[in-house]
């Protein structure tokens, strides 16, 4: 099972605050504690000058993605910020978030646990009474009749025109990947795939984060996936046509496994610029990007209820996503991100009780903020950043699906488990793709003969070689569609590629031009205000109302219209 390594002397500040008074007194020969800072580098600013403020600063720079400017830094300096945040050469700072292992007597706090209400939207889509109903229908593969999401996009009609290119290479920015799921590794690049994370096994408050580590060192290979997020999104991206489960809406493409989440679902900033530069020098040609950059849903510069030192950590993350974007988007990278789950019109004021959501200093919690349009999640509202929300069987917005007319670009079906004729709950709803053995033994959802225990996973069998596939819902179910979408549109049109030789590309604007000018016009519902209903299991029924603005041909539930990769590779 797992075990616990010590990675890094970060939280030794969650130590002192366990500890016993004599426990807390630091002698002359112990150390002083380290603290992670992420550094941005001012635009145009002489590298040198910025290294050179950051050591008279007291500071080390242990890490530097040169392409953006931002430097992970570690020191022992408690009044760092301080001391270089108004330097010449810096725009911004921001600590870091903890790395390493607090002692063995701290405690897991609930009340400062991550809440992310992603993962309890996805796995809402698991609950249900009994296995979903079999379509009957024929389908290119044996679980097609369960992929209702490939037929409202028309994916397995444009496979007859276009199923994708080996050359296109399509990045899977989130938990990691599952290499050797039998759908997923014949398109599999592990030569390219990388991972830039570091598994955290506690947080400065003790709970427990990505739980102990597995290897000594903290960091899983390239091909592992110890959430299933990744797995799933990468499936509904490209599983060929062979057979066996499911197939994505592009099975021919190559995916790459550029791993910037934790198992705990947490991505943070260093990892998402590492990744997103890193896609964009190995000539990747879209990235699908279902997360926020954590620890903020939320990135606002000057909120009243935000200490200066926050602020000044928002801003920093708003201006290095934002760098990267562009970095990635100059070289051809489409990049396509997930909405978000919180059933929010982001071009309204809205409340956030969930951030910090995670605790880089000890006492740290979340607290209510009043949020106005001004403040900005990374990445989904970006530029160069193609939004999607989520839409159910119906074709309606999804119940959680966050929304807002110049918000949303295009939508796409990830999955609405009460978009059924009396409202309650039917797993079939949500979408099926492929999911990590491991993690079903791990959490007893097959038995010893490999069969599963709960409705929401599935098997499929070819021959000896058998594959696992769940149920989820969210936005980022639906987003990967749209990226296949945009993979398969590369495929059609794209040209070989100068810079990465072997590889194709298209310019992202034109890619862009072609989603939204292909997709299906959707207009408002009548009324515009939406009134949800969803009959629980509990017996309980919770009703919700959303205001969809905007005509057909672009509003605050559909953008431009739900995808259509039919038209889009027949235009």
């Amino acid at each position: 099972m797992k075990r616990v390594i010590v990675v890094a002397a970060a939280a030794a500040l969650a130590a002192a605050t366990l500890a016993s008074p004599a426990q807390a007194v630091r002698t002359a020969a112990e150390p002083a504690a380290q603290t992670e800072y992420v550094v941005l580098y001012k635009e145009g600013a002489n590298p040198s000058e910025a290294q050179k403020a950051i050591e008279a600063a007291g500071g080390s720079i242990i890490k530097l993605n040169s392409a953006v400017g931002l430097a992970t830094v570690t020191t022992s300096n408690s009044g760092f910020l301080d001391a270089i945040k108004d330097d010449a050469a810096i725009e911004g700072v921001a600590r870091n978030r903890a790395i390493g292992v607090v002692p063995k007597e701290a405690k897991v706090r609930a009340d400062v646990a991550k809440a992310v209400e992603a993962g309890a939207v996805e796995k809402e889509g698991r609950a249900g009474a009994s296995p979903a109903k079999r379509g009957g229908k024929p389908a290119d593969e044996p679980l097609g009749d369960l992929q209702w999401d490939m037929d409202q996009i028309r994916a397995g009609e444009a496979h007859r025109y276009e199923s994708g290119d080996k050359r296109v290479l399509v990045g899977v920015l989130d938990t990691g990947v599952d290499g050797s799921h039998p759908d997923i590794a014949p398109n599999f690049s592990r030569s390219l795939s990388r991972n830039f994370t570091v598994d955290i096994p506690a947080d400065a408050n003790g709970a427990e984060v990505d739980g102990p580590c597995e290897v000594a060192s903290c960091v899983d290979p390239a091909d592992v996936d110890e959430n299933g997020h990744g797995t799933h999104v990468a499936s509904s991206i490209a599983s060929p046509v062979n057979r066996l489960g499911v197939s994505g809406v592009a099975p021919k493409v190559t995916i790459v496994n550029i791993r910037t989440g934790q198992d705990s679902g947490y991505f943070f900033l260093p990892a998402t610029v590492d990744g997103l530069t890193y896609a964009a020098d190995i000539g990747v040609d879209v990235v699908n990007m279902s997360y926020y950059v954590d620890p903020w849903l939320f990135n606002c510069v000057d909120n009243p209820a935000d200490s200066p030192e926050s602020r000044l950590q928002q801003a920093t993350i708003i201006r290095a996503t934002q760098r990267a974007l562009d970095y990635a988007h100059s070289r051809g990278v489409t990049l396509v991100s997930a909405a978000g789950n919180e059933a929010m019109d982001y071009t309204k004021t809205n409340t956030d009780t969930g951030s910090p959501d995670f605790a880089s200093v000890p006492g740290q919690a979340p607290y209510t903020r009043t949020i106005p349009p001004s403040c900005v999640s990374m990445p989904s509202e970006g530029d160069h950043v193609i939004t999607v929300s989520s839409t159910g069987a119906s074709k309606r917005k999804s119940y959680y699906s966050n929304y807002g007319d110049g918000f949303i670009d295009v939508a796409s079906p990830g999955g609405d488990v009460y978009d059924t004729p009396d409202n309650t709950r039917d797993i079939a709803r949500a979408t099926l793709a492929a999911y990590p053995k491991s993690l079903a033994v791990a959490n007893g959802e097959i038995d010893e003969n490999g069969e599963p225990t709960v409705p929401y996973v599935v098997k499929d069998c070819k021959g000896s070689v058998c594959g696992y596939y769940q149920y989820l819902q969210g936005t980022s179910m639906a987003s990967p569609r749209v990226a296949g979408v945009a993979a398969l549109i590369v495929s059609r049109y794209g040209r070989p590629d100068r810079r990465h030789p072997g590889g194709l590309t298209l310019d992202p604007g034109v890619v862009e031009r072609i989603l939204k000018g292909t997709a299906t016009p959707t207009p408002c519902p009548t009324p515009a205000a939406f009134t949800y209903t969803r009959h629980l299991p509990s017996g309980s029924t919770v009703t919700d109302t959303h205001t969809c603005e905007g005509g057909a041909g672009g509003n605050g539930f559909y953008g431009k219209g739900i995808v259509d990769a039919l038209r889009a590779v027949r235009q």
